[in-house]
């Protein structure tokens, strides 16, 4: 029974790092959630895009200059970028200096994509990677924007979420190694479909909510998610971390954060342990992963720390003082890496600090 215990723990804990990746909601809403509505004959006021930048850019928006924080307030408004040029280009294949890490430490990269079942290709429009440091006890997460323009190895300068589609997980963590110094060594790709049936079967999430949104839902118009603690839905909680007609991807980078806590406080309840056997099965369906069973089996005594103390996940963003907004010769609105900034977030990440 005490080794069943520990598989259990186990299999909790990559559920929970598998969860965070969910793709667009394809679907509309299975059930109501919560929320109060907005009024849906004012909608937000939206800036319009350049009739030069191609067809889905990624909005930006200033912060709060800092860069590592937990974000409880960001503004939702979205200003056109510059075309001002960033001071330089990522220079091809040339490396940077690893970031030294724990000989004990395991990252992991959570990645969920932008694949509908008709295509063949896809773009990981989520990238987090998360640091298990079993000699301080603790896990990192830290977001990195789609639309970071890198330097991909062995391919070209182009959007961060990319490099998969061009070589697989391989490419990808070269791609971080070359540019920030870090290299991955596992990765977690999400199915949202069985993700969504997980959420369901656990009656939904509460999530804590840092900022409040206002957007556009499938077929409830414009809604308002208020500040404070929300109980969602699975379609709900993959429209949330979608989002971005009104925000960008710094915001919806901490609102992904917010659902993967969630439901680590959703699995770590009684009922959730007691059904674990159900929610593996579903979790070996929904996601692709070069992980095993024994590869997480030497951090079982990590996976009862956070259980007993949630504080111990950290985490971790790129904020926009740590880019520059930029458009390409093709124009495409992009993240220009400031790579001594983003370097520093990673060692604070990797160090657990």
């Amino acid at each position: 029974m005490k080794h069943l215990n520990k598989i259990n723990l186990l299999i909790i804990l990559s559920i929970l790092l598998s969860a965070c990746g969910a793709p667009a909601l394809a679907n509309a809403p299975s059930q109501e959630a919560a929320l109060p509505n907005a009024d849906s004959t004012q909608p937000p006021n939206l800036v319009p895009i350049p009739p030069d930048a191609t067809a889905t850019p990624t909005p930006f928006q200033p912060l709060l200059p800092t860069a590592v924080f937990t974000p409880t307030e960001i503004p939702t408004l979205t200003p056109v970028p510059t075309s001002t040029p960033a001071p330089a280009l990522p220079v091809p294949d040339l490396p940077v200096e690893p970031v030294s890490e724990a000989t004990n430490q395991l990252n992991i990269l959570l990645l969920g994509s932008d694949k509908r079942p008709w295509e063949t290709g896809f773009r990981t429009d989520t990238i987090i990677l998360v640091s298990l440091n079993p000699s301080k006890g603790t896990v990192s997460l830290l977001s990195f924007p789609r639309d970071l323009y890198v330097n991909i190895p062995g391919w070209t300068t182009d959007r961060i979420n990319t490099a998969f589609f061009h070589g697989g997980f391989k490419t990808l963590a070269a791609t971080l190694d070359s540019n920030f110094g870090v290299r991955p060594t596992h990765y977690i790709l999400i199915n949202f479909r069985s993700f969504k049936q997980i959420v369901d079967s656990l009656g939904g999430l509460q999530v804590k909510v840092g900022t409040a949104l206002n957007d556009r839902y499938p077929g409830k118009g414009w809604i308002t998610i208020p500040k404070g603690t929300v109980k969602m839905n699975a379609d709900m909680a993959l429209w949330y971390v979608r989002s971005r007609k009104t925000s960008n991807d710094f915001a919806r980078n901490r609102r992904q954060q917010e659902v993967i806590l969630a439901l680590f406080e959703k699995f770590l309840s009684l009922d959730a342990l007691r059904r674990v056997p159900e929610f593996y099965k579903m979790y070996k369906k929904s996601v692709s992963t070069d992980m095993t069973l024994s590869d997480g089996l030497a951090y079982l005594p990590l996976a009862l720390q956070l259980a007993t103390d949630p504080s111990r996940i950290k985490r971790y963003y790129i904020s926009p003082q740590d880019v520059w907004n930029y458009i390409t010769p093709g124009g495409a609105m992009v993240l220009l890496p400031r790579e001594d900034q983003i370097r520093k977030i990673v060692k604070q990440a990797l160090a657990g600090k």
